[in-house]
C-alpha cells in the first residue's frame, strides 16, 4: 500500500498513468498503466464484439393459397432455419382473384405453420389480413424460454395422465 504521493512518482517514472480502479474500497485501489493504450484496446474489444453480434432481421417467406404439402414443409423448413438464426420471420399468403373470398383457407395456413414453429418462435403479430396479403410475424424463442418450455412439458404431461418422455437413453 503505498501513499497517493508515491504512488503518482512511481507512475511518472515509468511513464504510465495513475488509474483509479475500484474508488468504493477503502483504501480505493489504484493501478499504473498506459491509459491511451488501455481506451484503444476497449474500443477496438466493442468493435469486434459489434461485428460478431447478429441483429434480427426480418426475413419474409411468402405462401399461395393452394400450396402442395412437399413445398409448405420447403417453406416451413427455410422459416425454421431463419428463427434458428436469430431472425423474425414474416409469413405471408398471398391471395388472387376469387380467393380474397376465402381468407379463412389463408389464416388455416398460417396457423398450422404456426403450430409446426411453436417449439422455436414466438408470435409477434397475428394473422392480419393487408391488402391481397395476409401476414403474420414470428419471432425466436430465446434460450432461456426454450428451457422453460422443456422444463413445463413434463408438468404438462403429468397433467394429461402421460408419462413424461425421457430424452436420455
Amino acid at each position: 500500500m503505498l501513499s497517493l504521493r508515491d504512488a503518482l512518482a512511481a507512475a511518472r517514472e515509468r511513464d504510465l498513468d495513475l488509474v483509479e480502479v475500484a474508488s468504493g474500497a477503502v483504501p480505493p485501489v489504484c493501478r499504473m498503466l498506459d491509459y491511451g493504450k488501455y481506451m484503444y484496446d476497449q474500443a477496438k474489444k466493442e468493435r469486434s464484439a459489434a461485428k460478431l453480434h447478429h441483429r434480427g432481421e426480418l426475413r419474409e417467406v411468402r405462401f399461395k393459397v393452394k400450396i402442395g404439402q412437399h413445398d409448405l414443409d420447403m417453406k416451413v423448413r427455410r422459416a425454421e432455419g431463419f428463427l434458428k438464426e436469430g431472425d423474425k420471420v414474416k409469413l405471408s399468403v398471398m391471395f388472387r382473384g376469387r380467393e380474397n373470398a376465402h381468407p379463412e383457407i389463408g389464416r388455416t395456413l398460417l396457423q398450422g405453420v404456426r403450430e409446426q414453429l411453436e417449439e422455436i418462435s414466438t408470435v409477434e403479430k397475428p394473422p392480419t389480413m393487408e391488402g391481397r396479403f395476409m401476414n403474420m410475424i414470428l419471432g425466436p424463442v430465446s434460450a432461456r424460454e426454450r428451457d422453460q418450455q422443456q422444463q413445463s412439458k413434463p408438468e404438462r404431461a403429468k397433467a394429461e395422465g402421460e408419462a413424461p418422455v425421457s430424452t436420455t437413453g
